[in-house]
């Protein structure tokens, strides 16, 4: 049972002078954080120095400044409003780990006199605004913030903005829904399309462009969020929830209703006896997070009986009867220091961000990636901008948006390519992403490196080296004219007969690869060596291939109708090289074999994960090649564990500890296996 932990405090408070200069800084990020959003710390940063402070206070309880806003609802930053509530609406208490959560445990257990009865509920921590929204009569008449628990403003004005918090219920009950307020990633991204469209600054990250989204009334557009309930409570003294619900029930009672709640996000609400049991759903929700489409920065464990939860009671900012154990930071900010641009093998130039080294999510990252120009320029971007970095698991890091208070003076913009950077030609910029205008010829060295590779067409010693001598005599302009090559141009552009002999070797071995190795050297945009595979296997042949129009593409695993007409329309462009493929006696087809073993053998219906450098019969196999190999056994390969995952092939670490994936794997019951043993399960389909 573990916790993926959050960020510790990199520094600790040791004098009066550090704890006033901290208190300074922490009423300042509260301000940010609780106000429009717009915080100069992330979240991690801002929970450090927030413990720092906290732990300071704790060893000197004499010393505590009369102001401190440690002990307040939101750190008494939070815009309160006119608007009392109907009951406090609180924060919530915060444990970072299994052994905080134990702890907690023992504190509700003191506070009851007794071991809870009624359970603990589980369900994720939005990472959003919390709301108040009033019905009466089964309408939508009122939503209010949090403010400082006691009091919040109006922000009535969003009604009908909210996914999930309808005008109308589905009876006509008058109750109060207490719950959180979010972007999904898809409303994110139309926000800022939105903003950009109407002049407006991007915002930095989904929450922060919630909490100003909440409050703003004067914009010329309106954006939708999504709400998802957490409780109810009763409103004008009419009974609404059954005498003795519990937590569970209440919401299923809101969901009824036609409220959103977090039971029905794809985390889920989770009904569990102990802590335990507990601790492995919490573990279970951090091994999905990526996949969520909402940002969660926790999980929340809640006593699930009602009567439990008056005896165990509220503090002054959060009830005692709940608890937040807070995740790894998936946002983290840092500077963009540079963009570089590399040219792919299709001729598409993409844009990466060069960062300060930042820790996020348990690894460092120093690259981000950028999309595209005109994603640049909608975000804004500016080189030494401050910038909120996102990444989740396996999820490539993302750069969100930029934090403007932060920009330095005198910061320009991230500069566009005027030319093609490797080729210093014309570029194509007739779509988002710009390509230089000789396509494929211009990162042919790259494409040619690419299509000879181990897991491609594996035409050994044929290096960068001779690719680049081959490509700049003419003597290789497409991946076909590697199969015509003579003697003598091998040696010209080796340097040495022998190596030239050896080569053509090579060469003649590569005609007899499988037709899903051959297609994937074409370098077709939308596929890769997994998709290459699917779509050898379902067609077969290269001229059933060559044949399919978008609908029948759309038949391939994986294939939808933005990619499939892309897919049918390179096929027919590279008809030339095809044709000049089949004229050299390359293979065009897939051994059946392979394409019947889909859905079939030891594997089939089975989801299989790969970790480690592998070992035994395996040892020489490269990622590529395993997945190969768990598709030949009737399986499908997957990048990250998850509550789909079947199997994890997990070899040992050099330190002898459980790689990540294997300790999600042990939280989700996913089987594991060795190396050898995996090889002895599709011992048959090995090749």
């Amino acid at each position: 049972m573990t916790t993926l932990p959050a960020a510790q405090p990199q520094s600790s408070v040791s004098s009066r002078a550090e704890y006033e200069a901290a208190l300074q800084r922490l009423r300042e990020a509260s301000q940010a954080y609780y106000g429009d959003g717009d915080s100069a710390l992330d979240d991690a940063s801002y929970d450090q120095l927030r413990r720092s402070v906290q732990a300071w206070e704790q060893e000197n309880p004499a010393e505590v400044s009369p102001d401190s806003p440690i002990g307040l609802v939101a750190d008494g930053a939070a815009p309160v409003g006119d608007v009392a509530h109907t009951t406090r609406l609180l924060s919530l208490d915060n444990v970072f780990d299994a052994v905080g959560l134990v702890a907690w445990g023992a504190s509700v257990q003191r506070r009851l006199g007794r071991t809870p009865q009624g359970g603990f509920t589980v369900e994720p921590k939005i990472d959003g605004a919390a709301v108040a929204a009033r019905y009466r009569d089964g309408r939508l008449e009122q939503i209010i913030t949090r403010g400082d628990g006691s009091h919040g403003e109006d922000i009535s004005h969003v009604i009908g903005q909210i996914d999930g918090l309808p005008e109308h219920l589905a009876e006509p009950a008058t109750v109060e829904v207490r719950g959180e307020v979010a972007f999904t990633q898809a409303q994110f991204e139309t926000a800022n399309a939105v903003r950009t469209a109407h002049g407006a600054q991007v915002f930095a990250n989904p929450r922060n462009g919630t909490a100003g989204t909440l409050r703003a009334k004067d914009r010329p557009y309106r954006l939708q969020m999504t709400f998802w309930a957490y409780g109810a409570v009763e409103l004008d003294g009419v009974p609404y929830l059954p005498a003795g619900a519990t937590h569970a029930e209440t919401l299923a009672a809101v969901a009824a209703a036609g409220v959103q709640t977090t039971a029905e996000s794809p985390a889920g609400l989770h009904v569990v006896a102990d802590l335990a049991a507990a601790q492995q759903q919490v573990d279970a929700i951090a091994a999905t997070r990526a996949e969520l489409p909402v940002g969660i920065d926790g999980v929340v464990i809640k006593l699930n009986d009602m009567a439990e939860q008056a005896t165990a009671g509220f503090g002054s900012r959060f009830p005692h009867w709940a608890i937040a154990v807070k995740l790894a930071a998936t946002e983290r900010q840092t500077v963009l220091e540079e963009v570089v641009w590399e040219v792919g093998r299709t001729g598409v130039l993409a844009p990466t961000a060069i960062l300060a080294p930042v820790e996020i999510d348990g690894s460092t990252v120093t690259r981000a990636t950028l999309h595209n120009p005109a994603d640049i320029r909608r975000r804004d971007l500016h080189i030494g901008d401050t910038v909120t970095v996102y990444k989740a698991g396996d999820i490539i890091p993302r750069v969100q948006g930029a934090v403007v208070a932060l920009r330095p003076d005198g910061a320009q913009e991230v500069p566009l390519p005027e030319a093609c950077p490797n080729c210093g030609g014309q570029i194509n910029k007739s779509q988002e992403r710009w390509r230089c205008a000789q396509g494929t010829a211009c990162a042919l060295p790259a494409l040619i490196g690419y299509a000879t590779g181990r897991e491609m067409l594996d035409i050994d010693g044929l290096g960068k080296t001779y690719v680049a001598a081959l490509v700049a005599s003419g003597d290789v302009t497409d991946v076909a004219d590697l199969f015509t090559l003579n003697t003598e141009q091998l040696t010209a552009a080796s340097g040495s007969v022998k190596r030239a002999a050896k080569l053509a070797e090579q060469i003649e071995a590569a005609k007899s690869r499988p037709l899903n190795r051959v297609f994937c050297a074409l370098g077709v945009l939308g596929t890769g060596r997994s998709m290459s595979r699917r779509i050898a296997r379902h067609f077969v042949t290269i001229d059933a291939i060559r044949q399919a129009d978008a609908a029948a593409m759309q038949d391939v695993e994986g294939i939808g109708p933005e990619k499939a007409p892309v897919i049918v329309e390179q096929v027919a462009a590279l008809a030339p090289v095809i044709d000049k493929l089949i004229a050299a006696g390359v293979n065009m087809s897939e051994p059946q074999e392979a394409s019947s073993a889909q859905g079939a053998g030891p594997l089939a219906s089975k989801v299989v994960v790969v970790t480690g450098k592998m070992t035994g019969s395996l040892e020489n196999l490269g990622r590529s090649e395993m997945n190969a190999l768990i598709e030949r056994a009737g399986g499908r390969a997957g990048s990250s564990v998850n509550s789909k995952t079947s199997i994890l092939v997990a070899a040992p670490s050099a330190n002898g500890k459980p790689s990540s994936k294997a300790v999600k794997a042990a939280e989700l019951g996913v089987e594991v296996l060795t190396p050898e043993n995996f090889a002895e399960m599709v011992a048959d389909y090995l090749a």
